[in-house]
């Protein structure tokens, strides 16, 4: 087995469920603390402050800092600073997205806005939908954290923000372009920030059409666990598969 040197780890399904711990999680966490290998934990969750992640996994036992996360809302952030510094945004999301955004020091503002962002957003109105569609009108150029058209909750599947956004995408013509995992935009920074090249890291995670596609777009090997949204048995008949299966990470600590 490849001796990887840097590791990007899925949150939702893979470190925790809900409110719970998955069993191995905290363990995998320590190995990689004690061999001192770098990681980052890498979500699509837009929603979320950094420290507020941080938090969570602490208080679930998973060592973590805030450092060593990296969210779709970091990681648009920095695809709008690269392509323009000090840029005008018309924001649709929560306390995460804007949180990144003005760290980055990008200008949130309601009107003549260089790009349109839109993250998942739990108060979505028609209004703010109204003023995304006008200013993509206009020539702003719209941007969405992630196109997670579901997300798993206590309540079962809700909407995502790739269904938000399909809105403003249905009434202007305009396509997104989408940031977090699978597509590539999030994994090329998240591998500058550890340093590391595609050939040195392990992606790992649950879900195969987020997780285990982001890192074969990317050409990183990857880790799929039966410890959320993917099963085994489901992807089976699938043309790629995920560079290694285990049940959950203990098993692949045992290897």
């Amino acid at each position: 087995m490849k001796d990887y040197q840097g590791y990007l780890i899925d949150l939702d399904g893979t470190m925790y469920k809900g409110e719970e711990s998955i069993d191995g999680a905290a363990a995998f966490v320590d190995y990689l603390i004690g061999e001192d290998k770098p990681f980052l934990f890498l979500t699509n969750n837009s929603a979320k402050t950094v420290s507020s992640i941080a938090e969570k996994l602490t208080s679930l036992g998973v060592s973590a800092q805030d450092r060593q996360i990296y969210t779709s809302s970091m990681a648009t952030a920095d695809y709008i600073d690269s392509q323009k510094s000090a840029a005008r945004v018309f924001v649709i999301g929560e306390e995460g997205l804007k949180d990144a955004l003005e760290k980055k020091g990008l200008s949130l503002v309601e009107q003549n806005a260089d790009f349109v962002v839109i993250g998942l957003d739990r108060n979505i109105s028609y209004e703010k939908l109204a003023r995304a569609c006008l200013e993509v009108r206009d020539g702003a150029v719209l941007i969405s954290t992630n196109a997670d058209i579901a997300i798993p909750t206590d309540r079962g599947l809700l909407p995502g923000n790739g269904a938000l956004t399909s809105v403003i995408t249905v009434s202007t013509g305009v396509e997104a372009t989408f940031v977090g995992k699978p597509e590539p935009l999030i994994m090329s920074r998240a591998l500058k920030r550890l340093g590391l090249n595609e050939k040195e890291v392990l992606m790992v995670g649950d879900n195969y059409h987020t997780d285990i596609m982001a890192g074969m777009k990317a050409g990183i090997d990857t880790l799929m666990v039966e410890t959320g949204l993917s099963s085994f048995k489901s992807i089976e008949n699938y043309k790629q598969q995920p560079t290694y299966k285990c049940r959950n990470l203990y098993e692949w600590l045992d290897k």
